[in-house]
């Protein structure tokens, strides 16, 4: 039996890649900020709720007593994540005339720091794993080739705090899987998906958005490690 930790699992992309989880066969812990929330969601799908706040080291460490009590964990799932700079109708208003520390901060403390810390605290357990898997669920907006290329939507996005955010945790999947050869450890871009993050702007499903997550938290131990990928193949750094 494959276990399996999703952060930021109550709703949007964590939650269906839950589910899809779930219906391959996977232990599936959902993680939640809000415990109450993720326990209402962790009880819709059949997982196991568990309060996780990836900026909170004392929640962090709490959940690796209870998975390592359970039994161990086999797939790590690096999905919590926000979007500092974007206003509540999808409106980016944070742009470079108007980024300061404060924001890059806020936005570096989840989407890197958070990551991280969830990285290092579940490394004993992933180690012990015969087949250990990361995904860490970065952003086509990440990529700087996409970036720089005129006349795309990703060059066309006026932020500064997600995509050098989203571009950090790229360089830390291609450091860890360097690091740990054993593991599988990948970013992915789900596309620009409607969920929360965005204000619900996104073009495309949650079902479609999960693909990526899904297939990636189920590669074997001759599969790909350092990558980026989306649905189609691997993405330009």
């Amino acid at each position: 039996m494959t276990t399996t930790l999703i952060t930021g699992a109550n709703k949007g992309l964590g939650h269906e890649t839950a589910r899809r989880l779930i219906a391959a066969g996977h232990t599936v812990y959902l993680g939640s900020r809000d415990a109450a929330r993720g326990q209402r969601a962790a009880e819709r799908l059949g997982a196991r709720g568990i309060q996780l706040d990836i900026t909170d080291d004392a929640s962090v460490r709490a959940a690796v007593k209870t998975v390592e009590a359970d039994g161990g964990l086999d797939v790590l799932i690096n999905n919590a994540g926000i979007q500092a700079e974007m206003r509540d109708d999808g409106v980016v208003v944070i742009d470079a005339a108007e980024l300061t520390a404060d924001v890059m901060r806020k936005t570096f403390e989840t989407n890197v720091f958070g990551t991280v810390r969830v990285l290092h605290a579940f490394l004993p357990l992933l180690r012990r794993s015969a087949a250990p898997v990361v995904v860490n669920v970065s952003s086509g907006l990440a990529s700087l080739s996409r970036v720089t290329a005129v006349g795309t939507p990703t060059h066309a996005y006026p932020g500064v705090a997600y995509p050098a955010s989203k571009a950090a945790v790229n360089m830390v999947t291609v450091q860890y899987a360097k690091a740990f050869p054993n593991m599988r450890i990948n970013a992915v871009e789900p596309g620009f998906t409607e969920t929360d993050l965005n204000a619900n702007t996104g073009i495309q499903s949650v079902e479609q958005g999960a693909e990526i997550i899904v297939r990636m938290a189920q590669v074997g131990s001759d599969g790909p490690t350092g990558g980026y990928f989306d649905a189609e193949g691997v993405l330009p750094w």
